[in-house]
């Protein structure tokens, strides 16, 4: 039977390599995207693989639900692997002046997630099996000025999917944190590129290999689990010292 994938935020680069990869191997797709053009283009481009497609606002909380169960419908009653891959950046600098930017900051990178795990994960575990993946980010592992709204977005976003997989594992039920490191997409058009920098198929093919594998938490790339492995192990007074880890 092809794999049935649920794929949330599927409009945004990453995604939408995401989603050519599994419908490059047979599996039926339900998408579901902010921009009505961009998921068009998606569709088309993706063609048959796609039994169905909805154009969202997922900080809109009080519909996630019944979005997941339209797309669990669609999809002909079951999810073998379901992806959220929403997220916002947002500007730091803006953010520590002005709450309603950090509050959309902390909504879509947490909020809005947990109100879409919550139907996601109680169907799954009622079902047994399956795979829960959420994209979140290395910014998640330490407080940086550069970006500590996102970052504790991100880091409480880790602790939830912890307590998810201790739970759902138990019932047969995989979730996946992929903590991503910068990347080259439109997001992150105004950033300085460095080589640390991914790209999105490389990203995309790494974090469907992650899934494939039924890890648990994976670093994209690879690399930066030992980066964040030394940055978290360095104290206080000696983390700020170091213009490159606490400047702005």
């Amino acid at each position: 039977m092809a794999e049935r994938v649920l794929i949330l935020g599927a409009t945004s680069a990453i995604a939408q390599e995401i989603a050519y990869l599994y419908a490059r191997r047979g599996a039926r797709l339900y998408l579901v995207g902010r921009s009505q053009a961009k998921l068009t283009a998606l569709v088309t481009a993706i063609g048959k693989p796609v039994v169905g497609s909805t154009v969202a606002d997922l900080n809109e909380t009080a519909a996630s639900t019944a979005l997941v169960t339209a797309a669990i419908a669609a999809l002909g009653g079951g999810i073998d692997v379901a992806i959220i891959a929403h997220g916002l950046l947002g500007e730091q600098q803006i953010a520590e002046r002005d709450f309603p930017h950090a509050e959309e900051i902390i909504r879509t990178n947490f909020l809005s997630v947990v109100a879409l795990l919550i139907p996601l994960a109680n169907h799954l575990e009622t079902a047994g099996s399956g795979h829960l993946a959420v994209l979140s980010s290395v910014a998640g592992e330490r407080g940086r000025p550069r970006n500590y709204t996102y970052g504790s977005a991100k880091g409480a976003l880790n602790v939830y999917l912890q307590g998810l997989r201790s739970r759902l594992g138990q019932r047969g039920v995989s979730v996946h944190t992929l903590k991503l490191g910068p990347v080259d997409t439109p997001m992150t058009v105004d950033h300085k590129k460095t080589l640390l920098f991914a790209h999105p198929p490389g990203v995309a093919a790494a974090i469907v290999r992650a899934i494939d594998r039924g890890q648990g938490e994976a670093f994209v790339p690879w690399f930066w689990r030992v980066i964040m492995l030394v940055v978290r192990s360095l104290p206080e007074a000696v983390f700020r010292r170091i213009g490159l880890l606490s400047g702005r």
